[in-house]
């Protein structure tokens, strides 16, 4: 009789509704694969917008879906891994390609496994992976950024714009975050923000009182319809990376360079994947986290039977910090 796993399926795209927890074979890992037995995952945007039906041809259907996943060891062929190990695991086509970590177990490809050792529950453990890496490459990668330097997040709220902060305050750098939302300061300010700054569409001129030159550096989650202002709030050879979509808007129309960027501020972009997190990044944050030397921004921890509760909150925009599940 074949093992079963409960894992979430979206048949196509469409509402909340079309999100279905059935019972599934549990995956054999092929050659050069790793079976990781899912403890604990974290919601993103890419999720909803594939839910949403963004993704286009890039999704094949049905599909269990989720691009990170953290747990443990199941079974990997190759022995790379030992069985029971602690890993973490993103991208590379989860959740899109192939299944993802919606599920008690997942598959994915030897190289996006990221093995750790840690004590901290596994919800904490589990909102880890994708932020820290985005945030990780947006800074590195996308920004080179560097100690005393001032970073614009724009999109502050978001998991990601939270966890860069983090990571901004432990390089030694003067953080401005932006939030819609004036009852969501206290959220930014906990985590060591210097600056929050209230987005009504003009940060700019905000920016610029703290920084009059503009800012360093800056990092685009919102998307298209705030890169102009995010551009106009740097300084002459600073630099905006474009990293995020909060604004399900990712496309600038009409793309005219000597019009759109301010002559000298230099535009990049960041889309990593899980070699852009070295094993070593990862565990030195997590240690600093046991330690309670950087925080994790959770909002609220689910269990599998409220995924669309999950992905509601996500859709609503109100969620103060990363939305997880537990699975085991």
């Amino acid at each position: 009789m074949t093992a079963t796993m409960r894992a979430v399926v979206l048949d196509e795209p469409g509402p909340v509704s079309n999100l279905h927890l059935r019972n599934l074979p549990i995956p054999e890992p092929a050659p050069g694969w790793v079976r990781i037995k899912i403890k604990a995952f974290g919601l993103n945007r890419s999720e909803l917008h594939t839910r949403l039906g963004y993704a286009g041809d890039a999704v094949t259907y049905p599909r269990v879906l989720g691009i990170e996943a953290t747990g443990i060891v199941d079974a990997d062929p190759s022995g790379t891994f030992t069985t029971g190990q602690q890993a973490m695991t993103m991208m590379g086509g989860m959740g899109r390609t192939f299944d993802g970590g919606y599920a008690e177990y997942t598959c994915v490809p030897l190289n996006q496994v990221i093995p750790f050792r840690s004590n901290l529950d596994w919800a904490t453990l589990g909102a880890i992976p994708e932020m820290l890496q985005t945030a990780h490459g947006s800074l590195t990668i996308g920004l080179d950024a560097r100690p005393g330097q001032s970073l614009l997040v724009r999109g502050g709220t978001s998991s990601v714009g939270m966890a860069a902060a983090i990571l901004a305050k432990r390089l030694g750098m003067t953080v401005l975050s932006t939030t819609r939302d004036p009852g969501k300061t206290s959220a930014l300010t906990r985590i060591g923000v210097d600056h929050v700054l209230i987005d009504d569409g003009a940060v700019a001129p905000q920016a610029r009182i703290f920084a009059p030159g503009g800012v360093d550096a800056a990092l685009e989650l919102v998307g298209a319809p705030t890169l102009p202002d995010t551009l106009r709030a740097t300084r002459v050879h600073g630099v905006v990376c474009f990293t995020g979509m909060l604004s399900n808007r990712w496309i600038v129309k009409d793309f005219y360079p000597i019009g759109y960027i301010p002559s000298g501020v230099r535009l990049t972009a960041y889309a990593g994947e899980a070699t852009d997190l070295p094993a070593d990044v990862l565990q030195s944050f997590l240690d600093d986290v046991a330690t309670g030397h950087a925080p994790v921004p959770v909002d609220t921890v689910f269990t599998l039977d409220h995924i669309k509760n999950a992905h509601g909150l996500m859709e609503s925009g109100h969620a103060r910090g990363k939305l997880v599940v537990r699975v085991d």
